[in-house]
């Protein structure tokens, strides 16, 4: 039986105390990706595999598509966490988005009217249909709007 890659995004406030940057990641290489609480983002970790990845979302201020990182890990029990339904996995940083895509631009295209990240704005963690992941890639390498 054959693997299919996955594709996640996965959103971190960049600031403030318990903010997590892209460029953190960066430095860093890899880490635990913990904290997740409600229970659909917890119900799409469990569904991660090793060698899915995951588009990095900058929340806040910020609101945009910023880089991606790998699942290196199963998910498996928070190790920070009295209640074992919270559970983590391990990512490591693989390359930063040409240019960041707003949320502004994604709820621009018709395709994406349905995704949960423009219908349930609150979700940490959340699929990425393949279609709508190769549309942000593309986002990503074109110039911003109202740019030439």
């Amino acid at each position: 039986m054959s693997y299919t890659m996955a594709y996640w995004l996965v959103k971190q406030e960049p600031g403030g105390p318990r903010g997590y940057s892209l460029d953190q990641m960066q430095k860093d290489k890899k880490t635990v990706w913990d904290g997740v609480r409600n229970n659909l983002a917890l119900k799409h970790i469990r569904n991660m595999k090793k060698g899915d990845l995951a588009m990095y979302y900058h929340t806040g201020t910020e609101r945009q598509a910023v880089g991606i990182i790998e699942v290196t890990t199963a998910p498996y029990p928070d190790p920070g966490a009295e209640n074992e339904r919270f559970v983590v996995v391990d990512v490591k940083f693989k390359s930063r988005l040409k240019r960041p895509v707003t949320l502004d631009e994604m709820k621009g295209e018709k395709a994406f009217k349905d995704w949960e990240l423009v219908r349930i704005s609150r979700l940490s963690v959340m699929p990425v249909p393949k279609g709508i992941w190769d549309r942000i890639m593309t986002l990503s390498r074109l110039s911003p709007p109202g740019r030439a």
